[in-house]
């Protein structure tokens, strides 16, 4: 192979190496000098905003979470003052059923006891008036069935014994 026969010169394979080595260091210069610099300033510049967002993120986090916090106790205290406000209002509204219901109570014996009076009055009303018809009713029957006349008082002690039977 011709090729490998070329290989034995010397001159041949310096002039390689000098080509390679050159290639390679311009490579190396526009690469590693010209480009790599600003990929990694690129790289750096978005770690390092990466890292303040992270940073600004934990901190409205924390912000929320503080006024989160404070949101939280307001809340709970205005509930413990409304449940206060109920517990009063339902006491208040109990004292004033319980008044209501103690004067309406009143109220109703009074009117309970004045009408049982009133019931009393006219059954008592009512009986002696039935005892002055059945006095009445027995002196009008004794003289109807046996013509005999009877004195108002023989026929009251007369219905009274038989109203007590």
């Amino acid at each position: 192979m011709p090729q490998i026969g070329q290989l034995s010169l010397d001159w041949y394979l310096v002039s390689q190496i000098f080509w390679l080595a050159l290639v390679f260091g311009a490579i190396f210069l526009f690469i590693g000098r010209g480009m790599l610099p600003k990929v990694e300033a690129t790289v750096e510049a978005r770690d390092r905003k990466i890292a303040n967002d992270l940073a600004a993120a934990k901190a409205a986090r924390d912000a929320s979470d503080a006024i989160e916090a404070d949101w939280r106790a307001r809340v709970n205290a205005a509930r413990a003052d409304a449940q206060g406000v109920v517990a009063t209002a339902k006491a208040k509204a109990a004292k004033d059923a319980e008044k209501r219901l103690a004067k309406a109570n009143s109220d109703a014996e009074a009117r309970l006891a004045s009408a049982e009076a009133e019931i009393s009055q006219a059954r008592n009303s009512a009986l002696a008036e039935i005892e002055s018809v059945a006095v009445e009713v027995t002196q009008d029957l004794v003289t109807r069935l046996s013509g005999a006349k009877v004195n108002a008082a023989d026929a009251a002690r007369a219905v009274k014994a038989g109203l007590n039977v």
